[in-house]
């Protein structure tokens, strides 16, 4: 059962975020790698669109958290289906993060949707054509193979953001940005600090753009935290 919703959206130090509820014991938590990394998860979130209802126990089963996309872009249902978990807005400043989606996720969507690189498997082509080029168009206004522009882009982030803040209840919201550390999130959990540890900071650009290149060489994706979960 989720204990911890993540709302923001891909880019704003999801992976970072991951790694920090794993460390404080809110993990497994659920993200993209997720459903790249095991053809299985790509084909249980192919209906999600489509199921109804959704059966979201079925679809985060041995999670105990959930950031990044695409959970994150249910992040309503989610507050109703789980109404004592915790919400955690991730967000930065706009333009860095479209800066940051144009060179890593849109670049290689666009790719894969026109074909330039076949997808990792056919249950990941399966969960892209039904599933994440919606995302894309309802969030960004342009399909996977259209490459979103950064204005349509920013202003589907910051509605987005925009709507965590109105709908969440205050008690159970935390807008966390990069650079915010431990302390705001640990006090927001009730857990402690870890002590002597950093704040993780995984997956930034340069990393990202790598191992999307690994993607498209070899068929597959190296994950940035260790061993899948």
């Amino acid at each position: 059962m989720l204990q911890v919703i993540g709302a923001g959206m891909p880019r704003t130090g999801t992976a970072s975020m991951k790694a920090a509820l794993e460390q404080l014991g809110f993990g497994p938590c659920h993200h993209m790698y997720e459903v790249i990394q095991h053809p299985e998860q790509a084909r249980r979130w192919s209906g999600v669109l489509t199921d109804d209802p959704v059966d979201w126990e079925y679809l985060f089963e041995g999670y105990r958290s959930a950031v990044d996309w695409p959970g994150s872009y249910f992040w309503r249902e989610l507050v109703t289906a789980y109404p004592d978990a915790k919400v955690i807005l991730t967000r930065r400043d706009p333009q860095r993060w479209y800066a940051s989606c144009k060179n890593t996720i849109f670049e290689f969507c666009a790719a894969t949707a026109r074909g330039d690189a076949p997808p990792l498997s056919p249950e990941h082509g399966e969960f892209q054509m039904k599933v994440l080029d919606r995302l894309f168009r309802t969030s960004f206004g342009a399909g996977m193979a259209d490459f979103p522009a950064e204005e349509p882009s920013i202003a589907g982030f910051e509605r987005n953001n925009a709507a965590a803040i109105a709908t969440v209840p205050a008690d159970r919201l935390l807008i966390y940005e990069p650079g915010d550390g431990w302390e705001p999130l640990c006090e927001f959990l009730g857990v402690p600090v870890p002590a002597d540890t950093p704040y993780p900071h995984l997956n930034e650009g340069a990393e990202m753009r790598r191992m999307l290149q690994e993607a498209r060489s070899k068929g597959t994706i190296p994950s940035p935290f260790g061993s899948a979960s």
